[in-house]
């Protein structure tokens, strides 16, 4: 099973996968973000590197779904997806002027074809976050390149990503969402918060196996 959680920088993607993965016993994927070349160059000349930065994510994760789905055996809990970066982060990017339609369209038509090759995750858990909750979050884990992050383009990424969640159901009939409000759940401090997530995954993989038994 192929478990992937989506959200936006500061969300506890990466808390949540450690926690969950610790939990189930399952595999954790995680983002690459500290071994990425070219953060540091995008939060300070995000024109100028923003299109290498899309293409090196949009590599990596690919890879990561390739070797994911590579591996039958055992439960893999994802953090990010490869959709996040093609209908979130780079349209963004090209909206805000930040990246050329010359390569937004290049970016996009590489990313339709891996498309092809993937399927989406059995389960997808969405962390919603306020902007508030995002910078008291990404304040906290103080990494140097994130103190560049703007409040708009924050703002910008949270109404792409509530615009692609509304979708992805639709889009994929077959896949489970579970949505996860941020806000008013504290899951990295409070067990009791964490048991709240558990016991909503307990329901939908559940339902995921009852639908395979079919």
């Amino acid at each position: 099973m192929h478990v992937a959680i989506a959200g936006n920088i500061g969300s506890g993607k990466t808390t949540l996968t450690s926690l969950l993965a610790k939990h189930y016993a399952w595999l954790p994927h995680y983002e690459d973000a500290d071994d990425n070349p070219y953060l540091n160059d995008f939060y300070e000349d995000m024109q100028r590197w923003s299109f290498n930065l899309q293409v090196y994510f949009l590599n990596s994760r690919f890879s990561q779904v390739r070797d994911i789905k590579a591996n039958t055996k055992k439960t893999i809990i994802q953090d990010r997806t490869i959709y996040e970066d093609a209908y979130i982060f780079a349209p963004n990017l090209h909206s805000m002027g930040l990246m050329t339609t010359r390569d937004f369209e290049n970016y996009f038509s590489l990313f339709k074809l891996m498309e092809s090759f993937i399927s989406p995750p059995d389960l997808l858990i969405y962390l919603r976050a306020s902007v508030p909750t995002l910078v008291n979050n990404i304040q906290k884990r103080g990494r140097e390149y994130e103190t560049a992050i703007r409040l708009d383009y924050l703002s910008r990424l949270n109404e792409r990503y509530e615009a692609w969640i509304t979708t992805y159901e639709q889009e994929n009939p077959d896949a489970r969402l579970l949505i996860i409000d941020i806000d008013d759940n504290n899951f990295s401090a409070k067990k009791e918060d964490l048991g709240k997530i558990i016991g909503k995954i307990d329901a939908e993989v559940h339902g995921l196996f009852k639908v395979k038994v079919k």
